[in-house]
């Protein structure tokens, strides 16, 4: 029975393979789509809610807006994200800029390949501050209310 082992080359003799398995948590996607989004002009990331402050969030623990589903079977990513936008931009060549960005970025850094980039208007940035504007209204509003007495 020995020498039938002594013939064989021990190149037949195979192991299993090994398999390599990497995960990517949520966080990092996160971390990618930011830095995208700090890049291009116009958009802001949707900020955190009264609740995070009093909590002390900060960092990951605080993105709000930027949500990701992985499909470990087809190695692919699908990536939804959250902004506000400045008035005066154009919201398709931003929504345009914005995806190729984000979809070039993560296949880069992953290799995965990017199924969708669903981009979600919230809100619009106005170029004057909010607390100016309700100022303004409040004289206007003052100033017809004391020309209507006369």
């Amino acid at each position: 029975m020995h020498d039938q082992f002594k013939e064989l080359d021990t190149k037949e003799l195979k192991f299993a393979d090994t398999v390599f398995i990497r995960d990517i948590e949520t966080r990092v996607f996160q971390a990618i789509v930011i830095k995208c989004l700090a890049e291009i002009e116009g958009v802001a990331l949707l900020e955190g809610t009264l609740l995070d402050n009093l909590l002390g969030r900060e960092g990951n623990e605080r993105i709000k807006g930027i949500h990701v589903e992985q499909d470990q079977k087809n190695h692919s990513v699908s990536i939804k994200v959250e902004v506000n936008i400045a008035h005066g931009i154009s919201i398709p060549e931003k929504a345009e800029e914005i995806q190729t960005k984000i979809a070039a970025e993560v296949t880069h850094l992953t290799v995965l390949h990017v199924a969708c980039v669903h981009v979600v208007f919230k809100a619009l940035i106005s170029d004057v501050p909010l607390a100016s504007v309700v100022e303004t209204k409040e004289v206007e509003t003052e100033k017809e209310f004391n020309t209507e007495e006369f």
